[in-house]
């Protein structure tokens, strides 16, 4: 690439400390600086020889500034972009973009109105453990996949800053969901989905949920259930995936976990297995010589091809690769989430989405 993209980065906490890395170690990009309202945030910037704007106008007045990296609290997503929509800049926002489908449809009108790009850094598209299982699922490596379960667990509960709050969009479902329910609908953009049916937890925050599961039926058989918990002191699997011919899980984020797949149909006799109550047939293993353990594939993927793909649809050359109908989808399903839990019903989609 023959030209640098100058950037700015609006919100300079976790996230935005995490997107200034990222571009500093790409030559394809420029970080002309960031913001942030908090003083003490932009010395921290400016401690690391960031340059540091006094204000949000002066970053939309910066002509050398192409793009812009929203990464804020969720409450004031809308507001940043469109102003910097209006300003003639191209807009990465961090996810959730907006705390409901109306808010998102401003978002992307005004993309349209103004000829930008309009993204949402959607991060996890690039995760190993999601490619990995998306692989499994598109090469039908255990047959038929009927099953899948994604799930993400932790022990701290909800964080303690502003993502435990409802004015400012916190709660599990806007801050893990968008992520694993955007992961499940682009794996399985073969298939509609029918319907779903979700429960929210609230065992350490009463104003947001705290953790979900949603359980997700699509057509040609195939359910899936999400799950965010973070009172869990003993963690599920990341992954666990069902196919006619065998099951792969994968444990956790350093990609372990296995696949075991049937290596002989005809032989399916087995030895009883005997509990405390009685001996059972049907739940006794396979035995050892019908079946094979393979290892997990490996995929190494890098999060800076995103970057990479919003300077080439800036200029034209690719179509963005986060798009406005998927942010739509997500943010769709999102709703039907809450819809589903606060009413306790399943939610239809049989004839919509």
């Amino acid at each position: 690439m023959d030209r640098k993209c100058g950037m700015a980065i609006v919100g300079y906490g976790g996230m935005g400390g995490w997107h200034a890395s990222k571009l500093d170690s790409m030559p394809e990009t420029e970080l002309k600086g960031i913001y942030d309202n908090l003083p003490s945030r932009r010395q921290a910037a400016m401690d690391l020889g960031i340059y540091a704007f006094e204000s949000l106008n002066a970053v939309l007045e910066d002509k050398g500034i192409e793009l812009i990296i929203i990464a804020t609290p969720n409450d004031t997503h809308k507001e940043i972009a469109i102003r910097a929509m209006e300003a003639g800049k191209h807009v990465v926002c961090e996810k959730p973009a907006a705390l409901n489908s109306a808010e998102l449809k401003e978002m992307i009108d005004m993309a349209a109105k103004n000829n930008v790009i309009f993204t949402v850094h959607q991060n996890r598209r690039w995760d190993e453990d999601y490619l990995i299982t998306k692989q499994i699922y598109e090469t039908n490596t255990l047959g038929k996949v009927f099953h899948i379960e994604s799930r993400v667990h932790g022990s701290r509960g909800i964080p303690g800053d502003w993502r435990n709050t409802k004015e400012h969009g916190g709660g599990m479902v806007l801050d893990w969901g968008v992520h694993l329910i955007d992961q499940i609908l682009r794996m399985l953009a073969d298939r509609r989905l029918l319907s779903l049916y979700a429960s929210l937890s609230y065992v350490t925050n009463e104003e947001v949920d705290d953790g979900f599961k949603i359980l997700l039926r699509f057509e040609k058989d195939l359910t899936c259930q999400i799950e965010v918990g973070t009172s869990n002191f003993i963690s599920l699997p990341r992954w666990y995936i069902q196919g006619e011919n065998g099951t792969a899980v994968i444990e956790d984020w350093n990609m372990n976990g296995k696949m075991v797949m049937v290596s002989d149909w005809e032989k399916r006799d087995a030895v009883p297995v005997a509990t405390a109550a009685g001996l059972t047939k049907t739940m006794a293993p396979r035995t050892s010589e019908t079946i094979r353990e393979y290892s997990l594939p490996r995929i190494p993927s890098d999060i800076r091809d995103f970057y990479r793909n919003v300077i080439k649809a800036i200029d034209g050359k690719e179509e963005a690769y986060v798009n406005h109908y998927e942010l739509m989808q997500s943010m769709r399903v999102m709703e039907a989430v809450m819809y589903s839990a606060h009413l306790n019903k399943v939610v239809d989609f049989a004839d919509h989405l």
